[in-house]
């Protein structure tokens, strides 16, 4: 733990009180407004040296700590990519200020694209396990032997459990799948769609597989949901874009909010 996130930490418990969080949220692209529904501090980005600043559009670029459901969590109201700094640890600040914040475990969003056409725009996936099809770590340079991370089980057994009792509770669909994550910004060439679908991919996007290495390297159980805005490149004729991706993501926030405030409330 740095020092940088420990003295970020003790700057944010002066703003938003002492008790520990339980669980940090990062939320995807078009999801930013679910931070409004926490009774807590928003506290802004740039308040806060070496977090991401706002250079993704749909992003909320605020941590906001208090409430939901009863549990005192941490929303990350948008993230840093690759695609924006070259840097596959971009994260891995804000993640080290939430595990200075007490949390256990991390919970992700995303919007991606569906490479099965039983998956349309709207549906949810848990991730069930992850493809680093861009082959970049956040881990690299990491001068101890922690950076060794195991990831057979990255993606936790009882909160993907937990995932999908609150979903069946709220009569959503959570399909299960397999992410691949792909560097970006450029969206994926039909033949690299093609490859990931050989390799047992279920959906792509440009985010949250560095987070996830992180959360592990940090000791901290996490688990994803990824929102489906499109079927990937030459799967249809849609055009993607990044302004399809906000507003298809909007068709499946209000599933995703009801799985996540079930989520919550059984913890």
């Amino acid at each position: 733990m740095s020092r940088n996130a420990e003295t970020l930490a003790a700057a944010i418990n002066a703003r938003a009180g002492h008790d520990p969080v339980r669980l940090g949220l990062i939320l995807g692209s078009g999801l930013g407004h679910l931070a409004g529904a926490v009774e807590g501090v928003a506290i802004p980005y740039a308040d806060l040296p070496g977090f991401p600043h706002a250079g993704v559009s749909g992003h909320n670029p605020n941590l906001v700590v208090g409430a939901l459901e009863g549990v005192r969590v941490a929303v990350f109201g948008g993230r840093a990519h690759y695609y924006e700094t070259g840097r596959g640890d971009a994260m891995r600040l804000p993640l080290e200020v939430l595990k200075a914040l007490g949390a256990e475990m991390l919970l992700v969003t995303n919007a991606a694209g569906s490479l099965r056409p039983d998956m349309p725009t709207g549906s949810l996936m848990c991730l069930s396990d992850h493809i680093n099809f861009s082959g970049l770590n956040p881990l690299i340079g990491e001068p101890s032997d922690a950076r060794f991370v195991p990831m057979t089980q990255a993606h936790d057994p009882g909160m993907r459990l937990a995932l999908h009792t609150a979903a069946d509770a709220a009569g959503v669909d959570l399909r299960d799948g397999v992410y691949a994550w792909y560097s970006g910004p450029s969206f994926e060439t039909p033949a690299e769609i093609r490859a990931l679908k050989i390799l047992g991919a279920d959906a792509v996007g440009m985010s949250t597989v560095p987070e996830i290495i992180l959360a592990r390297f940090l000791g901290l159980r996490v688990a994803a949901v990824s929102t489906i805005t499109n079927l990937a490149a030459g799967m249809s004729d849609e055009a993607i874009s990044h302004e399809h991706t906000k507003a298809m993501a909007l068709l499946g926030a209000a599933k995703l909010e009801k799985v996540l405030r079930g989520f919550l409330a059984a913890l």
